[in-house]
């Protein structure tokens, strides 16, 4: 196979941003099967294979790319998914540029090879072109129970029924996912795509319970004496900060993590057609800077607001989301209103009408080696909004740890696990992702996921 020696990789077709901003579909429109085929050309398929060092689930990359460029894209499919049970959404939603692309040798002197985009584009074939195949799994008798559906749940559930056990996710929401289906936009990650992923996982056999509160409907303790051997807790991390400034209390003035549940979740932007509203103005500001504010951002500009404000009290420098969600935000018209520090929220008759902001400046870097940012004495000024999105980040929900004697945790509320097996201080009960790590990524989550998996069973396995 010739291999192709470009600096730059195979440019993604996507909707133009004048039109995209103003609908729900996906942004990126994938590569088609030459686009996948020459951009897996630029695969060096190295000896040392760097790329697999930076993914959390450890994909074999190099050899499912070979199978791209051949044209293999079955082969290239069961390649990933002997690793990672989910490709289609960790196409779209990874940061590979700080993971498996980060360590392509390609990277050195050019772009690394679009390791993200052609994951995706092999999930997105096989979903379009594959039929099912029955798969037999030998049971062996022992039951797991899974707390929360999301990608460290369902990577955990689909690991262990592979393995032989009855498994049952209990859900707290209406509709499995987790963040993949309330937090991240329909434009970045359509949802019925998550179902079809979900889907695969329940055809294997894993039961998914929807409306079930682990801490309310039924304690862990509660599960336990119910016959699961073990538990796996991935409840993520769905309790908002605020800024604890004034007026916060306001109408107009919401989470993000309400805000994106309510527009993703409960189709709020059907309202009254869907019975959840969401009142977006004319002008909004959004607190934060993560790929969270990104999403908030983006989504209120396609519920019609005409100026999208992302407030930030740090420099363009310090931005913590992905390049590629800033870059799509500025294309989609959001306007950055970076080294500015909200430290009021006005309002009239109980709405929001304005939020007071003071202009900072950079001083030494802090802990996390980030410049700190301080305030300008005098430079306070009122920016004219009617809503806003406070997305400054997330923290685990008390009630799994307010209602499991015997469960270790941070001070700010994270699981305390042993990193090697995700085992927690509770004997047979494991926990992952966000609600161990506080908000971070899906495929961090999914490692953790799978961890738990192997140490779940090589613990059933001695008993």
């Amino acid at each position: 196979m010739e291999r192709n020696m470009s600096m730059t990789k195979v440019v993604m077709p996507e909707q133009d941003p004048n039109v995209r901003n103003k609908n729900f579909s996906e942004v990126a429109l994938g590569y088609t099967k030459e686009m996948a085929m020459e951009e897996a050309a630029r695969c060096l398929n190295c000896k040392h294979k760097p790329c697999m060092d930076g993914c959390p689930v450890n994909v074999p990359i190099p050899g499912f790319i070979e199978k791209v460029a051949e044209g293999d894209f079955e082969a290239a499919y069961e390649i990933i998914t002997s690793e990672n049970a989910l490709p289609a959404i960790c196409g779209r939603v990874c940061p590979q540029e700080n993971q498996c692309e980060g360590k392509c040798v390609r990277a050195i002197k050019g772009e690394a090879v679009a390791i993200g985009r052609l994951e995706r584009f092999v999930a997105d074939y096989h979903m379009a072109n594959a039929t099912a195949t029955e798969v037999k799994i030998e049971k062996n008798g022992k039951k797991v129970a899974v707390v929360g559906s999301g990608p460290a749940g369902i990577t955990c559930a689909g690991e262990l029924i592979k393995k032989g056990y009855e498994v049952t996710v209990f859900e707290a929401l209406h509709k499995a996912g987790g963040v993949l289906s309330y937090g991240i936009p329909e434009f970045r990650l359509p949802k019925d795509l998550v179902a079809k992923e979900i889907e695969t996982v329940e055809k294997l056999g894993v039961k998914i319970e929807t409306n079930v509160i682990v801490g309310r409907s039924v304690t862990i303790d509660e599960l336990m004496e119910d016959g699961y051997e073990a538990v796996f807790v991935g409840s993520g991390a769905g309790l908002p900060r605020f800024l604890n400034i004034p007026g916060e209390n306001l109408l107009g003035v919401y989470s993000a993590n309400e805000f994106l549940t309510r527009v993703n979740l409960m189709k709020a932007f059907k309202f009254p057609e869907a019975p959840t509203p969401v009142k977006v103005g004319k002008k909004v500001a959004v607190v934060g800077a993560g790929n969270v504010a990104m999403d908030a951002a983006r989504t209120a500009k396609r519920l019609g607001a005409e100026e999208v404000y992302i407030v930030y009290r740090r420099s363009e420098e310090e931005l913590p989301a992905r390049a590629e969600e800033v870059h799509h935000a500025k294309e989609e018209g959001i306007i950055f209103k970076l080294l500015n520090n909200p430290c009021a929220i006005h309002g009239e008759d109980g709405w929001v009408t304005g939020m007071e902001v003071i202009k900072q400046e950079l001083g030494e870097p802090d802990a996390s080696g980030r410049r700190s940012p301080q305030p300008v004495e005098g430079s306070n000024y009122i920016i004219d909004v009617d809503t806003v999105v406070i997305a400054i980040g997330q923290s685990p929900n008390p009630l799994i740890r307010q209602t499991t004697p015997g469960l270790d945790v941070q001070r700010w509320g994270g699981i305390i696990v042993d990193e090697d097996t995700m085992k927690t201080s509770k004997d047979g009960v494991y926990a992952g992702g966000d609600t161990v790590t506080g908000a971070a990524t899906v495929i961090l989550a999914m490692g953790a996921g799978k961890k738990a998996a192997k140490a779940i069973d090589e613990y059933l396995s001695s008993k």
